[in-house]
């Protein structure tokens, strides 16, 4: 089962809440947390990953924050989730090939493929801004 995890969840409601915000506005990680309901600790790791990926820019010390790295409408909700859950996977011969014995001969393994290309398909063409503007 697919299943997006508490980590997921929080990421999406903390990078969505950054992306409604004013394009110049740093936003303390205390606001973000506040705001969105999630505990500051987690949020603070997820905004790291963030970081790391390229989703926000951060600022440190006096005035530091969160910034969205581009705008809103140029990050996609597959780079969110993929930032902090790692790559869709309906099941782990879709990891790469060869990662199941079976998959050159299994029925099922066309399916998962396609499962997996039709959810990052979808998740693609949803960006922050459509999530802002909902």
């Amino acid at each position: 089962m697919m299943e997006l995890t508490r980590k997921g969840d929080y990421a999406i409601r903390g990078i969505v809440y950054l992306a409604g915000q004013p394009p110049d506005k740093i936003s303390l990680l205390s606001d973000i947390a506040a705001a969105v309901d999630v505990p500051q600790t987690f949020l603070a790791k997820i905004f790291q990953q963030f970081s790391k990926t390229g989703i926000v820019k951060s600022f440190r010390g006096t005035g530091g924050g969160f910034l969205l790295a581009g705008p809103p409408e140029s990050i996609s909700l597959l780079q969110v989730v993929e930032a902090v859950e790692g790559p869709i996977l309906p099941n782990r011969c879709t990891l790469k090939q060869g990662e199941c014995e079976r998959d050159s001969f299994c029925t099922v393994h066309p399916v998962w493929m396609q499962v997996q290309q039709q959810v990052r398909g979808i998740l693609s063409g949803i960006t922050l801004k459509d999530l802002i503007s909902a």
